[in-house]
């Protein structure tokens, strides 16, 4: 699952582009569920995933504690649309298949036509179309990830754990420091009944199932992670040191608005297991990251193409890049242009401070991915001369021609004066001879 942000980067004057750094790395092979223990069998061919209508959308859903609904586009009579539907309707049956034997939670799985259902769409406040909505209890979250059984499964299992997890050990706070890739926050309060635990909690179901929240009662757990009272400490990913959380005791809102405001991560990866030149290429991307932590115009969005097989060809030609070795790049998400770093040699990557000053040109203006356009209108300007001296060489080829045939014509014209004249003698001759006969 691809997570990042889009960050503006204020220009020169009141100009603001809207970029994304890229750090992509060769396809490394993640771990799958059935690598994780996850026994992910053959679909059965029993039907589980329910068409919602107006009719039946109430008590169907009214059936689940969770329920897990496709908000899909009319298929209508187009074959390639037709089997696209099926696909994904087969990955959300063998999906229903594989959950449907949980003991704590009874999930359902239905379908919603865009145009045929558009009233329940309404009804269930739908408004992305090829969307999954997760209906809990409390809470509606939107699915904008691959529509996989895998990765699908893999979601609603992280949706049906507690918004807030316990740190009670020496263990588990090892765990804790362990998690490294993800914004995290922490807090230190008295009880489960309390006030202030109560207002974080609320905050959690916020933004479940996306960031971890955790929490601690234990006074020397407290001591251990440097947390005092109704204090919460925000860990952006790879970042050592906390932030912590100013104006306590905090309010769900308060809570809210902070990490909102501090939800643009540095570097967000999304790699589980990679070799030592992608292990290292990370540690100068952490490095890169560190120290530039408080400035706001920089974030580094960091992807595996092993999670995206199918768009490997596509970034490759895209941006014209070779996925077979780490590339780091800035692109323009207005128009798509791109340029990327210079890596020549694998073996040979860049140190902290090369990127460093890479990404500071970047910053400046100095590396711009619009001049790859000015270099392709060269090569237009370059197309259109050669163009152009071609055409002039075939005029000039065509009056050539022209010329030749004309002298061709009147060097006929003369043969067959000359012939002409000849025959004039000869019958001249002729008359002669007749008469002195």
């Amino acid at each position: 699952i691809l997570s990042g942000t889009e960050t503006v980067f204020s220009n020169q004057g009141n100009m603001k582009l809207y970029w994304v750094l890229l750090g992509v790395l060769l396809s490394f092979g993640g771990l799958s569920l059935g690598e994780k223990g996850l026994d992910f069998p053959e679909y059965d061919g029993k039907d589980r995933v329910h068409d919602l209508n107006v009719k039946n959308f109430k008590s169907i859903m009214k059936k689940y504690d969770v329920m897990v609904v496709y908000y899909h586009e009319h298929v209508g009579d187009n074959r390639a649309a037709q089997r696209q539907f099926e696909m994904e309707e087969l990955a959300l049956e063998l999906a229903a298949q594989v959950l449907e034997d949980l003991d704590d939670e009874d999930i359902g799985f239905g379908l919603v036509d865009e145009k045929k259902d558009n009233i329940v769409a309404k009804k269930l406040d739908f408004d992305e179309v090829d969307s999954i909505y997760v209906f809990t209890e409390d809470e509606v979250i939107e699915y904008d990830g691959e529509l996989a059984a895998d990765t699908l499964v893999e979601f609603i299992y992280d949706v049906l754990e507690d918004p807030v997890e316990f740190i009670e050990n020496e263990r588990e706070i090892r765990a804790f420091e362990n998690i490294e890739e993800e914004i995290k926050l922490v807090g230190y309060f008295k009880n489960e009944k309390s006030d202030q635990y109560v207002e974080y909690e609320d905050a959690a179901e916020e933004f479940h199932p996306f960031i971890r929240f955790f929490a601690t009662f234990d006074s020397k757990v407290a001591k251990k992670l440097d947390l005092k009272m109704n204090e919460v400490d925000f860990y952006e990913p790879f970042m050592d040191e906390p932030v912590v959380i100013p104006g306590k005791p905090y309010s769900e809102e308060e809570l809210v608005e902070f990490i909102e405001d501090h939800d643009s991560s540095r570097v967000t990866a999304v790699l589980c297991d990679f070799p030592s030149d992608g292990f290292e290429f990370l540690e100068v991307v952490k490095e890169v990251a560190k120290d530039n932590t408080d400035n706001p115009d920089l974030s580094i969005l960091w992807i595996d193409p092993d999670d995206f097989p199918l768009l490997v060809p596509y970034w490759e030609k895209t941006f014209d890049i070779d996925l077979s070795s780490p590339q780091f790049g800035v692109v323009d998400t207005d128009d798509g242009d791109s340029v990327w770093m210079d890596i020549d040699d694998e073996d040979d990557l860049p140190t902290p401070d090369e990127l460093e000053d890479w990404i500071e040109d970047v910053l400046e203006g100095d590396i711009d991915p619009d001049e790859d356009d000015d270099d392709d209108d060269d090569d237009d300007d370059d197309d259109d001369d050669d163009d152009d001296d071609d055409d002039d060489d075939d005029d000039d080829d065509d009056d050539d021609d022209d010329d030749d045939d004309d002298d061709d014509d009147d060097d006929d014209d003369d043969d067959d004066d000359d012939d002409d004249d000849d025959d004039d003698d000869d019958d001249d001759d002729d008359d002669d001879d007749d008469d002195d006969d």
